[in-house]
């Protein structure tokens, strides 16, 4: 028995911040309101500092297998130990793609030996894979490319859809742009070599006929559905008033970043969904101050800074963002934009919530100890050349933000601190799902499954 004391901190609770001591026992939390003088083997002094449940970030692609020349699991879950991310759902478009359980399995294995936090895998759909979707057991959920992707992947076809919505029980997530718009703005802008264009090709109609494509999906077959980063206000309305099986969630670059951004990052700030503009920005953010969006994620998605700088069309979509992902937030919270509740329920809560993970999101009795201290006076500057993730980059290069992480705990352990570095002895355990719990809007005060 190893028992933690994290004492004098400033604990943030689903709806509170209260000062108080936590003590954690074999990886769990056994009480959020110790004594000061609790017996333990280990004294945490977290004086002056907020104590955090660890992010859940519920969109990442980490490129093991296949792709690790651009990012892996190790790399991967340094950066989110260094950001505060103690848990992450990775996508199935790595090489091969997770379209059968046993490529899940497989994903989870080299996890086991490479991550520093919790990891799991989604199941990808594919035009003809219903039969392993429908099989698919432990896995976070069945993430469908509606547009945006290559191969058998790319699941666009109204027969495909409707009998993956009506055939398989697991909650579902997709990527909502809508190809046949995608590809005749291509055609219309054939020849273009102007980064600028790649939001008029990916524009606002392809993400909102797409969205709502899927949502009445979801909602003809009364399936539990997330929808993946919200990339424009279009799309609000069909999340507003949403049926109770209906989620969704936005991006950071899709908060901060917009077309009036690309003459000065480039192809930095090249996505899918594309950017839009700075109202998208302002209407994103009040979606989640009301709550018509319910989670933050990062869609990390690494590439080499020399594949990034290829000629637009050839320059491929994608950013990093795990390592600061928090801190951004945080940012926020100190100019008041937010709270640190609010930023604790879109970036811990709610995805544990809405993907049924078993002990994760919070600080409560009983839960696992996923744990992220926080210095909300600490400022510091992000720098290409410090960056963990394998590509070394960031769209936030010499951005200075105020409130960082500090330290990062999985399960008790502390994997990160700033001034001792890593665990690298420490490795993360695959998540835990009970989707039989009801997801997000499951309970009537809206905090969530126990």
């Amino acid at each position: 028995m190893t028992r933690t004391l994290f004492r004098n901190a400033s604990v943030v609770l689903p709806k509170s911040v209260v000062a108080a001591s936590v003590l954690v026992q074999d990886g769990k939390i056994l009480d959020v309101d110790a004594s000061d003088t609790a017996a333990a083997d280990r004294v945490v002094d977290c004086s002056g500092l907020h104590l955090m449940p660890g992010v859940v970030d519920d969109q990442v692609h980490f490129r093991d297998p296949g792709l690790t020349h651009k990012e892996d699991l190790s790399t991967a879950s340094h950066a989110c130990a260094v950001g505060g991310v103690t848990s992450f759902l990775e996508m199935p478009n790595t090489k091969p793609p997770a379209v059968t359980i046993e490529g899940v399995r497989d994903k989870e294995r080299i996890a086991a030996g490479k991550s520093l936090v919790n990891y799991g895998f989604y199941i990808g759909a594919t035009p003809d894979n219903v039969a392993d979707l429908a099989d698919a057991t432990d896995v976070p959920g069945i993430k469908i490319f509606i547009g945006s992707s290559t191969g058998n992947l790319l699941v666009d076809q109204q027969e495909a859809l409707e009998r993956i919505f009506a055939e398989t029980r697991l909650p579902i997530c997709a990527h909502c742009e809508d190809e046949q718009t995608v590809r005749a703005n291509a055609e219309r802008l054939a020849g273009t070599t102007d980064l600028a264009d790649h939001s008029r090709i990916r524009d606002v109609q392809a993400a909102v006929i797409a969205t709502r494509r899927a949502t009445e999906l979801a909602r003809r077959h009364q399936h539990r559905f997330h929808v993946l980063h919200v990339s424009t206000a279009a799309e609000l309305p069909l999340l507003v008033d949403a049926a109770p099986y209906i989620t969704a969630e936005v991006c950071l670059h899709h908060l901060f970043f917009n077309v009036d951004d690309y003459p000065r990052l480039g192809s930095r700030i090249q996505m899918n969904p594309s950017i839009k503009t700075a109202e998208d920005n302002r209407r994103l953010f009040d979606a989640l101050l009301d709550n018509t969006i319910q989670v933050i994620a990062t869609d990390h998605a690494p590439h080499t800074l020399e594949e990034k700088a290829q000629p637009y069309p050839k320059s491929p979509s994608g950013l990093p963002a795990v390592e600061n992902s928090l801190a951004l937030m945080l940012d926020q919270v100190v100019q008041g934009r937010c709270s640190i509740n609010q930023v604790a329920g879109w970036m811990c809560d709610a995805p544990a919530r809405v993907w049924g993970m078993v002990g994760k999101g919070r600080i409560e009795n009983g839960y696992d100890a996923d744990l992220v201290l926080v210095d909300l006076s600490k400022r510091k500057t992000i720098h290409d050349a410090d960056q963990q993730t394998k590509s070394k980059w960031s769209p936030w290069d010499s951005v200075t933000l105020t409130g960082w992480p500090v330290a990062t705990y999985v399960g008790g352990h502390k994997v990160f601190d700033e001034s001792a570095g890593f665990d690298e002895s420490f490795r993360g355990q695959k998540l835990r799902f009970d989707h039989s719990r009801g997801g997000y809007w499951a309970t009537p005060d809206g905090i969530g499954v126990e």
